[in-house]
């Protein structure tokens, strides 16, 4: 039996031209060429890290916020 769980992904551009992808709630993370690479990996990743774990049955929704800082010139 399959089920879906929806996680939280954020992807960023690296400085070689690849797509980072990282799971919010958990330490998993990919790369790809382009987003939907990026993110297909990560699914990927995502479900072989789960392939010998139980799988939380809502994982814990991440707070997304800015955070400002100071650098000095």
């Amino acid at each position: 039996m399959s089920e879906t769980v929806r996680f939280t992904a954020t992807v960023t551009p690296d400085d070689e031209g690849w797509y980072v992808a990282r799971c919010l709630q958990v330490e998993v993370a990919s790369q790809g060429r382009t987003v939907d690479e990026a993110l297909a990996n990560l699914r990927e990743a995502l479900e072989l890290y789960y392939e010998d774990r139980p799988v939380p049955e809502v994982p814990p929704q991440p707070i997304v916020a800015p955070v400002d800082i100071r650098l000095s010139a």
